[in-house]
C-alpha cells in the first residue's frame, strides 16, 4: 500500500509541524482539531514557517502555494476517513488519546494504520483499546518536527510487520530517518533524555548553579548543542513532567521522580517557551 493521504488529528506544536512536513514531502494532509480557531492557528503556523522559507530563499512562492493546498483543516472526525495513515497527535494523556482513537478506530477503513504520536505512554496499551491492534504503532516525531531528522517508530506486541513496515516507508517519505524499537516507558530518546533534564533542574534546585552556568556546562562540557533547561523549555515543561510521571509510575522506581521544583514550575503555569516563562524567559 502506497500512502498518498495522512490524516493528523491535533493542530498544535506538533500536529501542524507533521502537517508541514508530511505536505512538503508531496502528501495530501487532512488536519483536525477540535474547534476552528485551533485549526487556523496551525494553518497560520504553517504558513508562516514556509513563508520565512521563501525568504530565505530555500522555497519558492509557487511551492509554498502547493504545499498549502495540499493541506485541508477540519473540525469534522469524519473528513479523515479517506486517509490510508492517521496519526493522532494530541496531548500526553492517556484518557485523551483513547478517547480519541476509538473514535478513529470507528470510522476509519478497514486497511487504515492508526498511529499516535507518543513520547511515552505504552503502544502496548492503547493499542489494547482498538479493534485493530495489529495495525496500531507509535510514529514519534521530535520538535521542531521541520528541523529534526529522527522519528521513533514503536511497535506494541500487538503491532505486524506490514504496518511497522509501512510506517517506516512513511517516516522515509517524510524526509525522517526512522528507528524501530520495542515499546517501553519512554522509548530509547526520552528515557536517556528525560532523567537527564530532570538531573538538571535537581541542580538547579539546589542552587548548585544558575540556569544559565548549567546549560552553558552542559553546551561546552559535554558538546550538546542546547543546555538541558533551555531544551525542557524548548519541549515544554508539562510534557517533561508528563513523562516523568510515566517513567516512576511505570518503572516503579525511585530515580525516576521528578523534581519538586519541576512539578512547581507547571503548577505556576511557567511552561517554556509556549507560556514565553520557564527557566528562562522568551
Amino acid at each position: 500500500m502506497k500512502i498518498q493521504t495522512i490524516g493528523i488529528i491535533g493542530a498544535g506544536q506538533m500536529g501542524s509541524g507533521i502537517a508541514q512536513v508530511c505536505a512538503v514531502a508531496g502528501l495530501n494532509v487532512i488536519m483536525h482539531d477540535r474547534d476552528e480557531a485551533a485549526v487556523q492557528r496551525g494553518m497560520a503556523s504553517i504558513s508562516s514557517i514556509l513563508e520565512r522559507a521563501v525568504g530565505k530563499g530555500k522555497m519558492s512562492s509557487p511551492e509554498r502555494d502547493a504545499v498549502l493546498l495540499r493541506i485541508a483543516g477540519t473540525t469534522d472526525l469524519a473528513a479523515l476517513t479517506p486517509a490510508e495513515f492517521i496519526l493522532e497527535a494530541a496531548t500526553e494523556n492517556l484518557a485523551v488519546k483513547e478517547a480519541i482513537l476509538k473514535a478513529i478506530d470507528a470510522l476509519a477503513g478497514p486497511d487504515t494504520i492508526i498511529a499516535t504520536n507518543t513520547s511515552s505512554i505504552s503502544i502496548t496499551k492503547l493499542a489494547a483499546a482498538m479493534s485493530r491492534p495489529h495495525q496500531f504503532i507509535g510514529m514519534h516525531f521530535f520538535n521542531p518536527v521541520p528541523l529534526m531528522a529522527l522519528v521513533e517508530v514503536i511497535h506494541g506486541i500487538q503491532t505486524n510487520v506490514e504496518t511497522i513496515a509501512l510506517t517506516e516507508q512513511l517516516a522515509r517519505q517524510t524526509g525522517k530517518t526512522p528507528i524501530t524499537v520495542k515499546n517501553a516507558p519512554g522509548f530509547v530518546v526520552n528515557r536517556i533524555l528525560l532523567p537527564m533534564i530532570n538531573e538538571a533542574v535537581f541542580v538547579l534546585q539546589e542552587g548548585m548553579a544558575s540556569a544559565a552556568d548549567i546549560d552553558e556546562g552542559m553546551k561546552l562540557g559535554a558538546n550538546h548543542p542546547i543546555g538541558p533547561l533551555a531544551l525542557a523549555d524548548l519541549i515544554g515543561l508539562d510534557t517533561c513532567l508528563a513523562v516523568m510521571d510515566v517513567f516512576y509510575r511505570d518503572f516503579n522506581d525511585p530515580k525516576y521522580r521528578p523534581a519538586p521544583l519541576l512539578k512547581e514550575m507547571v503548577d505556576a503555569g511557567y511552561l517554556g517557551r509556549k507560556t514565553k516563562r520557564g527557566f528562562f524567559q522568551y
